[in-house]
């Protein structure tokens, strides 16, 4: 039954960033596919957690500082005491500064640039020796942007970063393939989340984009959450360095 290979029954999914926002939409969606839940966040993750055992699936919550790659192998080691193993990391976790470009700061770059890229990469490269180990391949799914197919205005280092994920994403599935291992991205629209909170509370700014998504609405958390199981299942076997738009038809436009 085709549907069986959307299950993710026994896997162990890190998601990143997933104390709120897209992260929990993800974690959530991959939870009620009977996924296992590591999730990594700065501060506490008690609402996804309780949501994804209120599904009957484990969850463990591990506070890391994603603005550098020094926690990257505490990560790993918790993963591997609590499950043993790890199937699928979803490198979700990222941060906005907003500027115009020719004010703007280079903490601000390199703020945004670390958490968004390098440290995705990073993890996404301890991961994927993990899963050489195991010998059983697996699944790495990247969090792009719209911004990773257009410039934006006065996000200089997120645009940056995010055409960066979308290149290593590429990058990394060119490489890792034949170890089965499947690289991805998503790249979501203009999703109700406080990355947008400002441009939601522009009205003008807001009409602006609602006129142009065919969806005539922001996009929402749980939006995610099917193009994340798929992309995270058997399903997806055969499908590598693509990046997904998920975005109410806002690049058809």
């Amino acid at each position: 039954m085709i549907l069986n290979a959307f299950n993710l029954e026994g896997k162990v999914a890190i998601v990143t960033g997933c104390n709120r926002g897209l992260g929990q939409g993800i974690a959530l969606g991959l939870a009620k596919a009977d996924c296992n839940i590591v999730g990594v966040s700065s501060s506490g993750s008690d609402e996804t957690k309780a949501k994804v055992e209120a599904l009957g699936r484990q969850f463990i919550d591990i506070r890391a500082n994603l603005m550098k790659t020094d926690d990257i192998p505490g990560i790993m080691a918790s993963t591997l005491e609590q499950f043993g193993k790890v199937d699928i990391l979803v490198n979700n976790a990222g941060i906005i500064r907003r500027e115009d470009a020719i004010d703007f700061s280079e903490q601000d770059w390199d703020d945004v640039m670390d958490i968004n890229l390098k440290t995705a990469f990073f993890l996404s490269q301890a991961v994927a020796k993990q899963f050489i180990a195991q010998g059983n391949g697996g699944k790495i799914i990247n969090v792009a942007s719209m911004l990773s197919f257009q410039g934006g205005i006065r996000v200089p280092s997120y645009t940056a970063s995010k055409s960066g994920v979308l290149g290593i994403t590429r990058l990394m599935a060119n490489e890792w393939a034949k170890h089965n291992i499947n690289v991805n991205a998503i790249a979501p629209g203009y999703m109700a989340t406080d990355n947008t909170a400002q441009l939601r509370d522009d009205k003008k700014r807001s009409h602006e984009i609602l006129d142009r998504i065919p969806a005539d609405r922001w996009g929402n958390p749980e939006d995610l959450a099917g193009p994340a199981v798929f992309l995270a299942s058997d399903a997806a076997n055969y499908v590598n360095g693509f990046t997904m738009a998920v975005d109410g038809g806002w690049l058809a436009r």
